[in-house]
């Protein structure tokens, strides 16, 4: 009996945890982002958005219709109420850390009878009634001298921790995906407006070339292909009307709206584009949720093998462990004699199970080599995104340079063609032509900006939409 007590303070202390301790993978990354020519991506560090990233494009109706996702979007208070869970599931494990204990209270009154087998030979039997009061404090608790239960608690932790980088990715996806749909939603805007004036302008040239063809100075085929392109920009008009109600729709239903109580006036295209961060590829792990939750799945992973090799080692528990009082009535109920304890440690170590844990130890290895991969492929896949984003962007810009070249001559060319017309010396069937070419340029460089804000969205999107080295909270 000396011996329990050395025994329990000897488990108690406990010893190194079963199992690998985790270490974060190496991700084997290039030290710069591809890029054509001397094109680098860079920006003042204040200029870096924090959280609320869309605010980077100074559109107040953009900024409203995020506000409204983040508070109303069932998509993300779904995520929010799993990592509720997840954070619940993580103190259920960390409470076997410490003992339970419990209160009970027992009462009886019986009868024995007289009939019964007899106790001692030298006296007979009698009936009789009689109380039985017992209160009673248990506790009882696992030595975690293996560490099988901090494993347990570190993968608990780690899986709360995967469900706030899980929480922070759904808020990531909703927000960039709200604020493509808006700016397809403006560009759609910009290019009705100026369908708008270019079919202002081509039924022009329409009328000019029905005069000039019923004069016989112009073909019936010069008037059959300008009535083409006067219904060839109608069509465009639905469509993009039609793409409009789509987006519109969209919107409303990732804001929290029903989409027939939802209406947003035309706009304009943000101007501004945002500054595009800078960084090197290996900034990613601090920046993607994505990645974020990838390494904390295998961090749950990894310590689930320890929670399985314990399973090779005996159990100790700390049971019976019991304080509490006995007696026949209230009177004596707490009285010293009343006392009664009692307290042990017990030992369970399976002998044969048919191969059960070794088993078990295999599906933990393999869940976390499966985890490894995971991560792995999403830091792969989280570099594609952005090195397309960038690509994309240095794309536009090239494009849209030249086209803000050609628009500044098709300005030129209209301006011209207005004095010539002022003037008499150009027809106003030529300066209606020349107005037309100059609003289809000015859609194409529309065109063009909407692409690059939309290729600003990719590209926050695909560097985590915050800057914050830990999203976890």
């Amino acid at each position: 009996m000396r011996a329990l007590p050395l025994l329990i303070a000897a488990a108690l202390a406990g010893c190194a945890a079963v199992g690998p301790d985790y270490q974060r993978p190496a991700t084997a990354l290039p030290a710069q982002w591809k890029a054509d020519g001397d094109w680098r991506p860079a920006a003042p560090a204040d200029a870096l958005p924090k959280r609320e990233w869309w605010k980077l494009f100074h559109d107040a109706n953009l900024d409203r219709l995020e506000a409204d996702a983040l508070a109303h979007s069932p998509t993300l208070q779904q995520a929010l109420a799993k990592l509720d869970q997840a954070e619940a599931q993580s103190r259920i494990h960390g409470a076997a850390a410490l003992p339970s204990a419990s209160l009970g209270v027992a009462a009886s009154r019986s009868r024995l009878s007289a009939d019964r087998p007899l106790s001692s030979y030298g006296a007979s039997n009698a009936s009789t009634v009689q109380s039985d009061l017992k209160p009673m404090l248990s506790v009882s608790y696992e030595v975690d001298w293996l560490g099988r239960v901090r494993r347990d608690i570190e993968s608990a932790r780690a899986s709360a921790e995967q469900a706030a980088a899980d929480r922070a990715n759904v808020e990531l996806l909703l927000t960039a995906q709200l604020a493509a749909a808006y700016l397809q939603l403006r560009q759609q805007d910009e290019e009705i407006r100026l369908l708008d004036s270019m079919l202002e302008a081509q039924q022009r040239v329409l009328e000019l070339t029905r005069v000039r063809h019923q004069a016989g100075l112009a073909s019936a085929a010069d008037e059959e292909q300008q009535a083409a392109s006067v219904a060839a920009s109608r069509a465009q008009r639905e469509l993009l009307l039609n793409q409009r109600r789509g987006n519109e729709d969209l919107l409303a239903t990732l804001s929290g709206t029903p989409a027939p109580a939802f209406r947003l006036d035309a706009g304009a295209l943000p101007t501004a584009l945002p500054p595009v961060p800078g960084g090197a590829p290996s900034d990613l792990l601090q920046r993607r949720p994505d990645i974020a939750s990838a390494e904390r799945a295998m961090a749950a992973a990894n310590a689930q093998i320890g929670v399985a090799k314990a399973a090779y080692f005996p159990q100790l528990m700390l049971t019976p462990a019991y304080l509490g009082s006995e007696s026949t009535g209230l009177t004596h109920l707490f009285s010293t004699p009343a006392l009664i304890w009692g307290i042990g440690l017990q030992a369970t170590q399976t002998l044969f199970d048919n191969g059960k844990t070794a088993a078990t130890v295999d599906y933990a290895q393999a869940g976390y080599r499966a985890a490894l991969a995971g991560y792995r492929q999403t830091v792969l896949q989280a570099a594609q995104e952005a090195q397309d984003a960038l690509s994309t962007l240095h794309g536009l810009d090239e494009a849209r340079r030249l086209q803000a070249e050609a628009v500044r001559n098709q300005d030129q060319a209209y301006a011209i063609s207005q004095l010539r017309h002022r003037e008499g010396l150009d027809s106003a069937l030529t300066l209606a032509a020349a107005r037309q070419s100059q609003l289809a340029a000015h859609r194409t460089l529309a065109q063009l900006h909407g692409g690059q804000l939309l290729a600003n969205v990719s590209l926050l999107k695909a560097l985590g939409g915050g800057w914050q080295a830990d999203i976890r909270r």
